[in-house]
Order: C-alpha cells, then sequence, then structure tokens
C-alpha cells in the first residue's frame, strides 16, 4: 500500500495505491489521523488505484470517516480501533467532510452492498470532489 497526500485549496486529497486489507488498514488509518492532526478538516479519498477493499479496508474507510466528523476513535491493545457498526445519525455528518474519488467498479459495488454510498459521496473527478465541501 502506498500512500500519498496532495492539497486542493483547502482540501485535502488522500491517494491510495493498492488493495485496503487486514495487512495495511491500520496503516491507512494512522496517515489519516496524521492529516487530520495537523489541521485538515476535509478528505478526499482518491480510491482510484484501489483494485481491493476488505472488509478490514471497509472499517479504515468508516473510521476515517468517524474522524474528519470529530468523532473519536476507540483502541484496542495493540493499536487497532474497535469497530462501530454504521450509525446513520453519527456518521450523516461524514458527507461534509470525506468525499471519495474514483473507485474501480468491484469496490464501488462493496460500498453499495455494506451501505457505505449512504454516507460517503463518491466523485469521477477531483475538482467537482474538492467543490463540493
Amino acid at each position: 500500500m502506498q500512500i500519498t497526500f496532495s492539497k486542493q485549496e483547502q482540501v485535502t486529497v488522500m491517494h491510495l495505491m493498492g488493495e485496503i486489507d487486514a495487512s495495511n488498514y491500520t496503516s491507512v488509518i494512522d496517515k489519516a489521523q496524521e492529516a487530520y492532526n495537523d489541521g485538515a478538516r476535509h478528505l478526499v479519498l482518491d480510491l482510484e488505484k484501489v483494485p481491493y477493499v476488505s472488509s478490514a479496508g471497509l472499517m479504515a474507510l468508516h473510521t476515517i470517516a468517524r474522524i474528519f466528523s470529530g468523532q473519536m476513535t476507540q483502541t484496542k491493545d495493540g493499536g487497532r480501533p474497535v469497530f462501530r457498526s454504521l450509525n446513520p445519525k453519527q456518521d450523516t455528518s461524514a458527507k461534509d467532510h470525506v468525499k471519495l474519488l474514483n473507485p474501480q467498479p468491484a469496490v464501488e459495488q462493496v460500498l453499495e452492498v455494506v451501505g457505505l454510498k449512504q454516507f460517503l459521496e463518491v466523485y469521477k473527478d477531483l475538482d467537482t470532489a474538492v467543490k463540493s465541501f
């Protein structure tokens, strides 16, 4: 998994390359947390080069949405985040802070099936995603 960041106006873009799974999901969360701690409040997750997202990867995306919504995340021993189910009341504000960019069809289908697309908007181009904040 490769993770890089860029800025577009006042929006931080987190570019992910590779599968998001149990071997790296905590790194994805940690990098997003670092960006938030450094002052980022609007995040576009660029998923164009992510061919696969496991259940752990889905948890990472949900946790990032919670972080950028200002919700504290709880961790277990070893620093792994404690999974919290989707909560329509709390997670609705995620749309205001996190957007998804260019998920591959298989990834977008998984996002739809598990319900994350009802909380996170999906965009096909970066300019539109940035302007949506």
